[in-house]
């Protein structure tokens, strides 16, 4: 099979683009507008950059109307946001964030999730979080126009919030603990819980 993008819509690439790239990490975003209302949502593709300095990314997609999301919105308003990380635990909370909602309405207060100040940013972070990264807008790129185009929102990383339950006794992040979800195509999620080793080459 050989599948010609360029001749294809954009709905029936993303479909199979998602289906392959996989599983991707989640990125639950808090974000805060210039009069204080704030906006949490989940972005699965997400992924860190470097460590000097310190910088990751996260992709909101438009909207099927071509406007963008509530959190491009708000960071173009208030260049600040917090990454959230997302345990099997909070797979619920996170998946209700993902809706609709008027422009300017809290998910967190929707959905009932507790939040809490950050210590750096002016978005609050999620309270459950085992790990949040806070962040300042270092760059967004705009890749496309319309419907399913994209915003890459590029975030200088500040502090990081971890709690102690997902630490080993070496100090570091234990996955186990962690417990971390991934998103595959559609509704399937997957979770970090079969893991194998291998030895890096010299």
């Amino acid at each position: 099979m050989q599948l010609d993008f360029t001749k294809l819509p954009p709905r029936e690439v993303y479909g199979w683009m998602t289906s392959v790239i996989a599983p991707r990490p989640i990125a639950w975003v808090s974000t805060i507008a210039a009069d204080g209302r704030t906006n949490l949502a989940p972005f699965s593709f997400f992924q860190g950059v470097t460590s000097n300095p310190p910088t990751l990314m996260f992709v909101p997609v438009n909207n099927r109307d071509g406007q963008p999301k509530d959190t491009v919105r708000n960071l173009q308003q208030v260049p600040e946001f917090v990454v959230n990380v997302v345990p099997y635990a909070l797979a619920g909370p996170m998946n209700a964030t993902a809706a609709t909602l008027p422009y300017g309405e809290s998910e967190a207060e929707k959905f009932g999730i507790a939040m809490t100040p950050s210590t750096k940013v002016r978005p609050p972070r999620v309270a459950a979080a085992p790990v949040a990264f806070e962040c300042t807008l270092h760059q967004i790129v705009d890749i496309g126009e319309g419907p399913l185009a994209a915003h890459v929102v590029f975030g200088r990383i500040h502090l990081v919030h971890v709690s102690d339950a997902v630490l080993g006794a070496d100090g570091r992040i234990d996955p186990a603990k962690l417990d971390l979800i991934g998103r595959m195509s559609g509704e399937l999620y997957c979770r970090t819980t079969e893991r194998f080793a291998l030895k890096r080459p010299a």
